[in-house]
């Protein structure tokens, strides 16, 4: 474990093996990191809520899965509810000043860019990138291997493997991710056909999507993609018709 002379770890904060934390970060009694995890300069993992209803006598936490990486500045706020936890994952990459407000769940290995925030109840799917500056209304979800574009303003659900930017865009599969995870390209033109069926095929998103459910799927990623529909508390973000030759659903630059 490497600990700068000048890092505050409070009484009553968990550090697994081979832990740094770096100069001036701030590790509160209320943080949980697994092993290897980095803690860079000015970050604070574990502070109170910024919730004006708040008591600071709730006993809540902050677990950090292994080997994460926290850059600059970033926050990490420890859930609202007695008992919870703000939970970040395994092998994440937050960049310098990216916000992970009370009671979100992100994923093993999604990556933050830059000054990312995610208000409070965010979920975030693995393997999930999120480009510098987005932000995250609270109680989203964002599902696994999604890209979602720098800038980004997102206060919709946004589905498993897809690409997102703007106001709640949806502009495509996510192909490059896909590619990256290693799914067979039978797995990707089922979920092409999927994509096109639920978004562009009309009438409502959720209903489309319980009804190829119902017809039944071939892969177990199609069937997590349909899943995510029947989930949430606010709606789903629709797709727009950017037309590409190579992936058939649509697509943009990030």
């Amino acid at each position: 474990m490497n600990l700068h002379p000048t890092a505050i770890i409070e009484d009553g904060a968990q550090l697994g093996a081979d832990c740094v934390v770096q100069a001036h970060a701030v590790v509160t009694r209320f943080a949980r990191l697994g092993d290897g995890v980095v803690v860079h300069p000015g970050a604070v993992i574990g502070g109170d809520p910024q919730d004006l209803k708040f008591d600071p006598a709730t006993i809540s936490h902050v677990r950090i899965g292994a080997g994460t990486v926290l850059r600059e500045n970033v926050t990490v706020n420890r859930s609202a509810t007695a008992g919870g936890e703000t939970v970040v994952g395994a092998q994440c990459f937050l960049m310098a000043g990216a916000h992970v407000a009370h009671n979100c769940a992100v994923g093993d290995h999604v990556v933050l860019a830059n000054n990312v925030l995610l208000a409070g109840h965010v979920s975030v799917g693995a393997y999930t990138f999120v480009g510098g500056g987005a932000a995250f209304h609270q109680f989203t979800r964002v599902g696994e291997s999604a890209m979602v574009g720098g800038l980004a303003r997102i206060t919709l659900d946004i589905p498993p493997f897809v690409m997102a930017a703007e106001r709640d865009e949806i502009v495509g599969l996510n192909l490059v991710g896909l590619k990256r995870r290693g799914f067979s390209g039978e797995v990707v033109a089922e979920l092409k056909e999927c994509f096109r069926e639920v978004f562009f095929d009309g009438g409502n998103v959720r209903h489309r999507a319980q009804e190829m459910l119902a017809r039944g799927v071939r892969s177990a990623e199609v069937r997590s993609f349909l899943e995510f529909f029947a989930g949430g508390r606010r709606g789903i973000a629709r797709a727009r018709r950017v037309w590409s030759a190579e992936n058939e659903v649509g697509s943009a630059a990030l």
